[in-house]
């Protein structure tokens, strides 16, 4: 969790321009999520040596699909929202399940990096790309791709925070808003995860010794930002407790 819901009703006084800046860096930093650095690499390996040009755009591909089940979520959410409430346990339980798994997430890909001998690709790690990793196999079209990302967002720490932020977004200023950020918000991660899946194909046509030395810098990558953000979260909790 990241505390947009908790911020939402004091912004949603802003002005729209500053609104819609806002929201789009909130998807930008949620395109940065390990998982999906993981995952988008893992895409992008399987189709970089038979379909190149997929390749090049797995990661727009998968933020499609992800950005696609976020505004059916907010659009479920707005609807909604006249005649629910979120709980107010929810948003707490919600970022302690993103903590735990940030920190276990990071210390996981940490330990690969170390124990891969050198010159050797890391195989950098995700919880919910090794879930569906048996569909990565298959995800050698555009609508797979798009399917796995669509997955990736029916996950507790991402329905949470797009219910708390569209309840506060849609009950300020109707469905409609609510539904427009979220599609704010897909542009901002489709930015990110294309730039992800656009540096990982073009470094996996390179010779296999860059290849290995992306491979371990996305590890360090996906580790660092897990135990950051993690650690971040987990003192502003205890702080606050």
């Amino acid at each position: 969790m990241d505390g947009t819901a908790a911020q939402a009703p004091l912004l949603l006084g802003q002005g729209w321009a500053g609104l819609v800046v806002l929201v789009f860096v909130l998807g930008l930093k949620h395109g940065l999520d390990p998982d999906h650095l993981a995952t988008i690499d893992s895409l992008t390996r399987i189709n970089a040596a038979d379909k190149p040009r997929l390749s090049r755009w797995a990661g727009v591909l998968f933020s499609l699909g992800h950005g696609v089940a976020v505004m059916a979520v907010a659009a479920a959410v707005g609807m909604l929202s006249t005649r629910w409430a979120a709980p107010l346990w929810l948003d707490g339980f919600g970022a302690w399940v993103s903590i735990v798994f940030l920190l276990l997430l990071g210390a996981m890909n940490l330990y690969l990096v170390v124990k891969t001998p050198s010159g050797e690709a890391v195989a950098v790690a995700g919880f919910k790309g090794a879930l569906f990793r048996h569909l990565f196999e298959h995800a050698k079209h555009p609508l797979p791709i798009a399917l796995v990302g669509a997955l990736f967002a029916i996950s507790f720490d991402t329905l949470s925070q797009v219910t708390l932020f569209s309840l506060s977004a849609s009950q300020a200023g109707g469905a409609l808003l609510g539904l427009s950020l979220a599609a704010v918000f897909m542009l901002g991660m489709i930015a990110t995860d294309g730039a992800n899946g656009l540096c990982a194909a073009w470094l996996m046509r390179r010779a296999d010794c860059s290849a290995a030395r992306y491979s371990r810098i996305l590890g360090l990558a996906v580790a660092g930002l897990s135990l950051g953000v993690g650690s971040y979260e987990l003192s502003g909790r205890l702080l606050v407790g």
